[in-house]
């Protein structure tokens, strides 16, 4: 089969399409032939191993000392069953379903196997294979760090910093599900994106500091890593919680961190995705509460193009690869 693959750290151009065994499913384990992918920013951090200060030497552990342990990128994907194990129930060939391998990435492929209990789910039927590929990722993330972490809920005052991105887009139409009043802070270009994915109010970052405008918020959800609370601690409530996705080596140390006679939070960490929440986010997306933001779609033969764009740092939602047309 055909699959993209790096074999060291670098930039787009390491990328090249080439030619792999074709998985075998074993017995628990369905295999999708599969329709579109994403290049996300954690395919990026992982190709070009572009980590955070402090973060190198965990990016290698991660991704490979001397280079990828994983040469197929993508972390999420749509298509349709091939061929099911013989103890698969939930799935039978023809299905249409959504996955989302997540760190073990393997998408960027013509074929995957994904266990049956695993993170794949039925696509719903009113979405294309390319806009189901672009939710899985940003969901996955916003999911679990505004309902678990922030503990979101019905009228709290939330602000989402990089509110454009794959984790932002789907950061304001989950806390709107929730019932959030949803404030989202992004760029000249993306303000009406944002408004039309539900923000109530928007901050154009290139014309205003969030910091400087005398708002407040009771839960500021940072998806950039530009939002220390030093810059943010005026701008919470009383018992306002600053959640950070993507934080720098000393947050995730605990420096810089309010008292707590304060009684404000810095909330970190990761957010582990699960198959229920997966198939919730599904379910959100069939109902029209939740919508996919596509920024471009790339045929697999023009990848390149496709890593090179996610490197500008500008991509709006998801930048989606077509892998097999029907």
């Amino acid at each position: 089969m055909k699959a993209l693959t790096y074999r060291e750290y670098g930039g787009p151009d390491v990328v090249t399409l080439t030619e792999v065994p074709k998985p075998v499913p074993g017995p628990n384990a369905v295999l999708v032939r599969i329709m579109a992918t994403t290049v996300s920013s954690g395919d990026w951090r992982a190709r070009s191993l572009n980590m955070p200060v402090g973060f190198g030497l965990l990016g290698r552990l991660v991704f490979g000392l001397t280079g990828p342990r994983q040469p197929i990128l993508g972390t999420e994907l749509t298509g349709i069953v091939n061929a099911v194990g013989s103890k698969v129930t939930r799935f039978k060939p023809g299905d249409e379903v959504v996955a989302f391998p997540g760190r073990r990435f393997g998408s960027h492929a013509e074929f995957r196997t994904m266990p049956e209990d695993g993170m794949v789910a039925h696509k719903p039927h009113n979405l294309t294979f390319e806009e189901a590929a672009s939710l899985s990722f940003g969901s996955t993330t916003a999911l679990p760090f505004l309902r678990d972490k922030a503990k979101v809920k019905r009228g709290d005052q939330l602000l989402v910093v990089g509110a454009s991105g794959a984790v932002g887009t789907a950061a304001v139409q989950i806390a709107k599900h929730f019932g959030a009043e949803v404030t989202a802070v992004t760029s000249t270009g993306n303000v009406d994106l944002v408004r039309s994915i539900g923000a109530d109010k928007v901050i154009d970052y290139t014309q205003a500091d969030f910091a400087d405008t005398g708002g407040t918020w009771d839960i500021i959800l940072d998806t950039t890593g530009t939002a220390p609370f030093r810059r943010c601690a005026k701008s919470l409530n009383p018992g306002g919680r600053l959640v950070i996705v993507n934080g720098t080596f000393a947050q995730a140390l605990g420096i810089g961190r309010p008292s707590k006679a304060s009684g404000k939070q810095v909330i970190t960490g990761t957010a582990p995705a699960n198959p229920e929440d997966l198939r919730y986010i599904m379910k959100l997306a069939s109902s029209g509460e939740l919508k996919s933001v596509i920024d471009r779609i790339y045929r697999i033969e023009d990848a390149v193009g496709a890593h090179a764009y996610v490197d500008t740092g500008r991509k709006r939602g998801s930048v989606v690869l077509r892998v097999t047309t029907n």
